[in-house]
């Protein structure tokens, strides 16, 4: 009788064990979902489009002429410049060739005097001879009047050769300002400052020694 009530309790206790238990929807969850997310994924890649990004849309000055900038540096220094609106230029050109236009009037001014002492002493005339020479030799007299000549001559060269140099700078300024846009997208400043000595490097002058700082932007 005892087996038989015993036997019926164990399975009464199965039978609600078994009621009990829940299906583990967690895990079916979880794997729907994953099955979804892969295909959210999957759909999402191929209806995605990169958004379309413009670049700067660069105007050349197709006004400006390089031949006219050329053109008005071979009339007058610095001209050139001035069409290209690079003004700052025109001071070095200017101080450039007016150098170079004193040498030429240096030495043609000792080249005229030694030129006279020599033809002068050539043709045995004491009259007109300058007193500060008459220790010099002719031989010398001649070698600076050669000397000074060839000076003048290549100083004339040097003056030509910074005409054309300049001509040459505001043609190939033109061609830029006529090809390409001249932005502010690169700037840069330069300012004094200190820097720090490393530990090894330490003085008697002080831990800090001055330095230039340049700084560059892009935009």
């Amino acid at each position: 009788m005892y087996k038989f009530l015993f036997l019926v309790w164990c399975m009464s206790a199965l039978v609600f064990v078994a009621k009990a238990q829940k299906p583990d929807t967690v895990v079916s969850k979880t794997k729907a979902d994953s099955l979804n997310a892969k295909r959210d994924s999957i759909n999402n890649a191929r209806k995605y489009v990169p958004p379309i990004t413009k670049g700067k849309v660069y105007h050349p000055d197709s006004t400006h002429s390089p031949h006219k900038a050329l053109i008005r540096s071979a009339i007058i220094p610095g001209w050139g410049q001035l069409y290209n609106h690079r003004w700052w230029k025109v001071p070095f050109i200017y101080a450039g060739i007016g150098l170079l236009g004193d040498a030429i009037v240096y030495n043609q001014h000792y080249y005229k005097i030694f030129l006279k002492e020599a033809q002068l002493r050539e043709k045995g005339l004491t009259d007109g001879l300058l007193p500060e020479y008459a220790q010099v030799s002719t031989a010398d007299i001649i070698n600076a009047q050669d000397g000074y000549r060839r000076n003048r001559d290549l100083c004339i060269l040097a003056t030509l050769g910074a005409w054309g140099i300049q001509m040459i700078d505001a043609y190939v300024d033109a061609k830029f300002i006529q090809r390409f846009t001249m932005d502010n997208d690169l700037s840069f400043k330069i300012k004094p400052g200190f820097i720090n000595q490393p530990s090894y490097a330490f003085n008697g002058l002080g831990n800090y020694y001055p330095a230039v700082t340049v700084t560059f932007t892009l935009r």
